[in-house]
């Protein structure tokens, strides 16, 4: 069986479509690593070394709380399933620990429904120690727990040891992976993101504001959290909600929490200000066609399911540029909504979306000639 390299398979069709759309103007800041998306487009606002991994610091207890609103969401437990505190959790992460705490009671028993809102608001280290030995009978098989689900979300590069994200070589993350999973827990669990934008949470005679210094800030702000660790810096992933508009920011190596609140609330207010949405392509519009073998006609339409819009500067008329990627060449028999393969629009070097294409139309095999000379010509390409 003829094994054909993977760059043969792929091919670039370049759309020269009438875009002149801006070219943001540039924009700086401080954080060593930074990602900020649209929520509603997914186009990519601004990036600078977003697949560097970092320690997560207390941003790994966004997957934590992952793992148990998934958990929530299928009711293998409930909000009033109850834990007790072991000791572990009470000197790891509770009063003696010095660190972010809810200071449960070492051996009370404490609802999740509580737990969660230790976690969400305060951070608490004691909280997400407590779920994950109630919930998988230790750190470690939670940890296990939490990449098996980062996974199956598409985060391919974060792994994690730990639910607190207390110092360990295995706790590492991206900003792009930590915005991906921000995004999804605000779209997957609304009640519960809910909870991300609480002023404050009072447990065992002890009340505690929100460790995010920016959900007071009511500049739209209504998530998700804050870190910190050493020889990394200051970090955090937050989601701003604003006209009718949303963005997710991620950003690390920050040298300070002073910087931190600065450099945030200048770039979400840039990205507020900065962009207008355009449609690049209309529902049914096509955007281009994929050869095909063997079939009755040499090629076929393709098209997205949607409209595709996305958000460009105001200022700076530049233009946009979109190729579709798809492996070459498409089978027969092709059947009218089979995805294909990839549009992707680019603003210079910036990749700003991703969308599936599909085709939009069917395709029979052909006659005995037509696959014949489609044969030669695969033979032939295979050669050169």
């Amino acid at each position: 069986m003829r094994t054909w390299p993977l760059h043969l398979l792929t091919v670039a069709l370049c759309i020269m479509a009438p875009f002149a759309w801006a070219q943001a103007p540039v924009f700086e800041t401080k954080a060593k690593q930074a990602y900020l998306i649209d929520a509603e487009t997914g186009t990519v606002l601004f990036s600078k070394d977003e697949n560097t991994r970092i320690p997560p610091a207390s941003l790994a207890k966004l997957m934590t709380m992952e793992v148990v609103f998934d958990a929530l969401t299928r009711a293998e437990v409930s909000v009033d399933t109850a834990y007790t505190v072991s000791e572990h959790a009470w000197r790891t992460g509770g009063a003696p620990s010095g660190t972010s705490t809810m200071f449960a009671a070492l051996k009370s028993s404490v609802r999740i429904g509580d737990l969660i809102q230790g976690v969400v608001v305060q951070l608490a280290n004691d909280g997400c120690i407590i779920l994950a030995e109630g919930m998988a009978g230790s750190e470690e098989a939670f940890a296990e727990r939490m990449i098996k689900r980062a996974r199956a979300l598409g985060l391919s590069a974060s792994t994690f040891k730990n639910p607190t994200g207390l110092p360990d070589p295995g706790n590492m993350v991206t900003v792009r992976e930590l915005v991906m999973l921000a995004r999804h827990i605000q779209t997957a669990y609304p009640d519960f993101y809910r909870l991300y934008a609480q002023a404050d949470f009072e447990w065992n005679k002890i009340r505690q504001r929100n460790r995010n210094p920016l959900i007071s800030a009511n500049i739209g702000v209504d998530g998700l959290g804050t870190g910190f660790a050493e020889g990394y810096g200051f970090s955090i992933v937050t989601s701003m909600q604003k006209d009718g508009k949303r963005i997710f920011l991620a950003m690390g190596g920050l040298a300070s929490d002073k910087e931190r609140i600065e450099e945030t609330r200048k770039i979400l207010d840039w990205a507020m200000n900065a962009f207008q949405k355009k449609t690049v392509f209309a529902k049914g519009d096509i955007i281009g066609e994929a050869s095909v073998y063997g079939g009755a006609v040499s090629s076929v339409p393709l098209v997205t399911s949607g409209a595709v819009e996305v958000l460009v500067p105001v200022n700076n008329p530049d233009r946009l540029s979109a190729k579709v990627v798809y492996k070459w060449p498409l089978r027969v028999p092709v059947s009218p909504g089979q995805t294909v393969g990839t549009l992707k629009i680019w603003n210079g070097e910036r990749l700003l979306r991703e969308i599936p294409v599909e085709t939009a139309a069917a395709v029979e095999p052909g006659t005995l000639t037509s696959r014949s000379i489609d044969a030669l010509q695969e033979l032939l390409f295979f050669w050169l």
